[in-house]
Order: structure tokens, then C-alpha cells, then sequence
């Protein structure tokens, strides 16, 4: 006799239906990069990409995705010219995937576009871009990739950028430079929304300050449940409804939850200890990870762990602040039960456990984040009539 499936669990695939979700950030284009060299005949993503990737269209499907970030990212190493060049062929991926594929995607670059994505039945694509390396300094190139379809600039990577702090390298403007205050403007003038994860919390809190329109954090979770400094503080949870913006939780395990990221931090400090570097991508670095793990097992997150951020995300912030954003195909590891883009039901029915009502997670799902680019634009209609294009340089600003 088959299981009957539980109550919850159908009333989340009934909800996505009716709410899909818009899902804050995704690596495919980087993924395609890595697996494929951007041949989108060889790794298809109309086909089952199960055994390589997080995504393919039927996933997309199965998990109730109605609109997508796709992230434009770029190595940090990548600096110059080359950052540049990279984040176009990032783009120029997302753009052929859309023509691949006009069935099932639509190219969005507005709230409008989104919904008339929804109602057409087809998945919106928009870009972000992770990581101010990619602009060089130049804010003629943050224009011309809002004018290819980038609809968000994370200020920072892993590393910072000569205007911005990260949240993972050594403080050194402590927030924005002067340089990093005129980017987060002429960011609030095109109507690109400042992205603010993986900044440090100073950056968070100084971009905040500036910025005229809402900002967006497209994948972080809470740092006071996971103490991560990818993760946001209470005190900027706390300031969103004022600033109006969007934090997206991540199902990251190593930033949600506590065990993963001490486990991450031992296997690290084990493989110093080792002469080896725990990023690594020889062979020899990897056979000391796996037979790590084989002696520390490694912590496992479920959609249970998402759902204790997101309470408390909602207790700091409000219901009209949270979105999420899974990171698929950005990381090596998932929750047992969010393993792919097809999960997305899984989170929800655990929410619907928790008694989150069905207005409450329609919010969730893509309405707060919509409501949040909607805002951006208004702003940016506005400063268009005021404000002419920067062509300050970071030289005249920053010395």
C-alpha cells in the first residue's frame, strides 16, 4: 500500500502553484561554465541534469519556481578586464539559455515582466551579479550591465573589492568608502538593487544608511540562529522595515547550521594542520577531505534548520522582509531534504507545520521581493529626473 502523502506536504505543491516561488540567487551559469564551457547542447537543461546539477527545467517545475535570479558570478581572483569580460560571458549564458528555452523562461528586468512571466506560466530569469570585482571601478560598467539585464550587484565576494568590505576578509574601509557610497547611489539610480550578501556587517549597515531604495540580501540567513559572518545580525534584520528591503535565506548547511559550520572550521583547521589548503581542488586535497569526512561524518541541515531562521528572521524583521534564496548549484552540499531545485515544497511544508498562514508564505514565496524591485524602480524613476549619470571615478574619491 503507498504511503499517504501528508496534508502539509500537498498544500505546499497546491500553494507554489497558486504562489511560486521567485528564488533570490543560483550558480547555473557558473555551473554551465565549469561543466560544460557554456555548450548548452552538451549539458542541457531540458534534460534530467541530476547526476551534474541542482537545476533543469523539470525540477524547476517539480519545485514550484515561477521566477529566478540567475547569478552572474565571477572568481574574485578575476580582477580588470578580465572580471569584466567573464561576468559578459555569464550573461551572455543566461541570455542564450532564455532563447533556448522560450517555452518555459522569459527574460525579466522589471516587476511587470515578472508577472507577466507568472501569468504566462513561464519561469522569469533575471540576473545578479556577486561581487563588485566584476565592475572594475567603473561605473559605465554597472550601467552597462543594468542595460543587459543585471538587476542586482552584490557589493562584494569573499574578498573585498578596493570599496567595500566582505564579510569574510580583514576590514579595511569598514563599510563603503566614498567610492562604495557613489556606487550604492548610482545603483539606487538605475533601479539595481544593492545586494548585500556577503558583505560585512558594517557594509551592510553603511549601505543601508546611503542607499534611497531597498536593499536585498539574495542569500543569507540569520547569524543570531548560525553564527556565520555570511549571515545577517539581528540589529540589520531589524532595520529592514525602515529601509523597506528583503532578507532571502539560504539553505548554505555551513550557514545554517551551527554544527556544519564548526564541522567546516575543524576540517579547515585539520587540513592547515596537514600542509593542505581545505579549498583546494587536487587530488591530494581531496582525498583528505573525503577521508575526513569518512572519520567526522559531516553534519546534515534539513529544510527544518531553514525553517528555524525563518521564524526568527520573521520575529526581527516582519513577514513583509523574507524571501529565500537557495544557492543551488553554487555549493558542494545541500539540507538532506532541499537537495535540488525541486525541494522547494519541502520547506514549505514545513513551514505549514509551524502554522504559517497561507498569506504569510505567498510573501515568502515572491511577493515581498516583486514589491521590493517594484520599489527600487519607483525610486529610480524619481533620481532620473534629478540625477545625471556618475562619472565619478574612484580616483577622484577614494585618492
Amino acid at each position: 500500500m503507498t504511503k499517504a502523502e501528508p496534508t502539509s506536504a500537498r498544500r505546499a505543491r497546491e500553494l507554489l502553484a497558486e504562489h511560486p516561488v521567485l528564488d533570490g540567487h543560483n550558480d547555473l551559469p557558473w555551473a554551465l561554465r565549469q561543466h560544460g564551457a557554456y555548450d548548452l547542447d552538451a549539458l542541457d537543461i531540458a534534460r534530467d541534469q541530476s547526476g551534474t546539477l541542482h537545476t533543469d527545467l523539470a525540477r524547476l517545475r517539480a519545485g514550484g519556481v515561477g521566477g529566478q535570479f540567475w547569478s552572474v558570478y565571477v572568481k574574485a581572483e578575476y580582477q580588470g578586464d578580465r572580471a569584466v569580460s567573464a561576468t559578459l560571458e555569464q550573461i551572455d549564458c543566461v541570455l542564450r539559455l532564455v532563447q533556448r528555452h522560450p517555452d518555459e523562461l522569459r527574460l525579466a528586468g522589471t516587476a511587470a515582466e515578472i508577472r507577466a512571466a507568472l501569468a504566462e506560466g513561464r519561469i522569469a530569469s533575471l540576473m545578479g551579479a556577486e561581487g563588485g570585482h566584476s565592475i572594475a571601478c567603473s561605473l559605465a560598467t554597472l550601467r552597462a550591465f543594468y542595460a543587459r539585464g543585471v538587476r542586482y550587484l552584490t557589493l562584494t565576494h569573499n574578498d573585498n573589492v578596493p570599496w567595500a568590505d566582505s564579510a569574510t576578509d580583514e576590514p579595511a574601509a569598514h563599510g563603503l568608502t566614498a567610492f562604495g557610497e557613489e556606487v550604492v547611489r548610482e545603483m539606487n539610480r538605475l533601479g539595481m538593487l544593492v545586494d548585500l550578501s556577503h558583505v560585512s556587517a558594517d557594509t551592510m549597515r553603511h549601505a543601508i544608511r546611503v542607499s534611497r531604495a531597498p536593499v536585498l540580501f539574495s542569500h543569507s540567513s540569520s547569524r543570531a540562529v548560525c553564527d556565520h559572518p555570511r549571515n545577517i545580525p539581528d540589529d540589520v534584520l531589524a532595520s529592514l522595515p525602515a529601509n523597506g528591503g528583503v532578507a532571502m535565506a539560504t539553505f548554505v548547511p555551513g550557514f545554517v547550521l551551527q554544527e556544519a559550520r564548526d564541522w567546516v572550521r575543524a576540517l579547515g583547521a585539520a587540513a592547515t594542520e596537514a600542509g593542505f589548503d581545505s579549498h583546494g581542488t587536487d587530488a591530494a586535497t581531496r582525498e583528505f577531505r573525503e577521508n575526513y569526512e569518512a572519520e567526522h561524518p559531516r553534519p546534515v541541515a534539513t529544510a527544518a534548520t531553514v525553517a528555524d531562521h525563518l521564524d526568527h528572521m520573521r520575529e526581527i524583521a516582519g513577514i513583509d522582509h523574507l524571501g529565500i534564496g537557495g544557492d543551488y548549484d553554487g555549493v558542494d552540499t545541500t539540507p538532506a531534504d532541499l537537495a535540488d531545485v525541486a525541494s522547494y515544497p519541502n520547506l514549505f511544508a514545513e513551514l505549514i507545520d509551524r502554522g504559517w498562514s497561507d498569506e504569510d508564505l505567498a510573501k515568502l514565496a515572491h511577493r515581498n521581493v516583486i514589491r521590493v524591485l517594484e520599489d527600487a524602480e519607483q525610486v529610480a524613476e524619481g533620481l532620473r529626473g534629478t540625477e545625471r549619470p556618475s562619472v565619478t571615478t574612484i580616483e577622484d574619491l577614494d585618492g
